[in-house]
């Protein structure tokens, strides 16, 4: 039983550690694509979150464009501001701040795997214990 817990601790807290690593990677394949064939417009802010803030921008070929997934990196943004965003011209839904990569998104992923073993770790050497005291009787 205390084995199966300890398994279950580290699959949890690996678990955890590898989807904040695959946020990172994802966030720097995407960036790759960005610019592989860039392009670049001035766009206006139409809601702003820590998480998702939606925008809308013009391709030169006179398109409006507001990505359905709103834009990369979209911290510090305000409603009705005007920013320089960054897009695949081959998909313009995919979209950033102008300046901003994926090491944005390094400390934020960094931080929840590192609060994830540092739940873990208590839980991991209580079972430690537990199995030592049982193997002593």
């Amino acid at each position: 039983m205390l084995r199966r817990a300890r398994r279950a601790v580290y699959l949890l807290a690996g678990g955890i550690t590898l989807l904040a690593a695959i946020l990172v990677i994802g966030a720097w394949r995407n960036d790759m694509i960005i610019e592989s064939d860039m392009g670049v417009a001035t766009a206006e802010v139409l809601s702003a979150g820590m998480r998702r803030s939606a925008i809308i921008f013009s391709t030169p070929d006179g398109v409006l464009h507001n990505p359905r997934l709103g834009v990369l990196y979209p911290t510090d943004l305000t409603v009705g501001q005007r920013i320089e965003v960054e897009y695949a011209r081959t998909d313009p839904d995919l979209v950033r701040v102008a300046g901003r990569d994926a090491r944005v998104a390094i400390v934020p992923a960094a931080s929840v795997a590192l609060v994830a073993w540092l739940v873990a770790t208590p839980f991991l050497l209580l079972i430690r214990r537990e199995l030592n005291q049982a193997e002593q009787h």
